[in-house]
């Protein structure tokens, strides 16, 4: 039995198809065509995976966009979604901080990969992928330039709208601080921003980083030293919600 899971983010569709295993998966950006790019998602994942849509036992579709997509398919929140794809992954993980390119969100795990209780950002770009891209292009670097060594003594960025973060980044420029003391207060204030969404019950168990975010080196370690511990990433961090479509598409027939 195979079945699909698609997350349809702001920024990017993601596919997954399941059958006992991670049969494909497909990345792409969203754009302005919703439905148009769930179907052209869907269908490279069917051709990489060698298989048609009649072959699938069962479609989820979560994301921001999931009330777009007009073909047979059950709509799941991404909570339920991010969790049950992240228990799979990691069993015993206890909290997820998952980073999208418009909204974030902290989810408390319980067994089973149930959520919960959560929290999100979405509400402006503050915390988000998006808010990330923005002070990259003010910096004139491109994301995988952006880290936080060792060493480096971040500035404190006092604001995190974006329209204000990115004048007083301008500002720090011009006074001649360095880029990476920038870059570092940065990833601080947005891991700062994450930290005070915690749930209730403190931070014990393994805590799981997913979404766009977690490819952001200097943003994982922003979140490593903030919480004085570990935090684990998947090897494909922004496929968790697609995944546990496709594992609620499977527990369903």
């Amino acid at each position: 039995m195979i079945t699909a899971g698609l997350d349809i983010g702001s920024t990017a569709t993601k596919a997954v198809l399941y059958d006992g295993k991670i049969r494909a998966t497909v990345i792409r950006p969203t754009g302005w065509d919703v439905r148009a790019t769930a179907r052209e998602v869907l269908e490279e994942a069917l051709t990489a995976a060698g298989v048609s849509f009649p072959d699938l036992a069962g479609v989820v579709v979560t994301g921001y966009g999931r009330q777009a997509v007009d073909f047979g398919a059950k709509k799941v929140t991404e909570i339920t979604c991010h969790a049950r794809g992240v228990h799979h992954l990691f069993p015993e993980a206890t909290l997820l901080i998952d980073v999208g390119g418009q909204d974030s969100k902290v989810v408390r795990l319980g067994s089973g990969g149930r959520a919960l209780s959560f929290r999100m950002n979405d509400k402006c770009a503050a915390g988000t992928g998006r808010f990330l891209q923005l002070m990259a292009g003010v910096l004139g670097m491109a994301p995988a330039e952006m880290d936080w060594p060792e060493g480096v003594e971040p500035v404190n960025i006092t604001s995190m709208c974006a329209v204000f973060a990115e004048s007083e980044v301008v500002g720090l420029l011009g006074q001649g601080v360095a880029r990476e003391k920038i870059v570092a207060g940065l990833f601080k204030a947005v891991a700062a921003r994450f930290l005070s969404m915690l749930p209730e019950g403190g931070t014990e168990g393994l805590i799981v980083f997913t979404g766009g975010g977690a490819l952001w080196p200097g943003l994982r370690k922003a979140l490593e030293r903030g919480l004085n511990r570990e935090v684990v990433v998947p090897e494909e961090p922004r496929i968790t919600g697609a995944l546990g479509a496709a594992l609620i598409a499977a527990e369903g027939n």
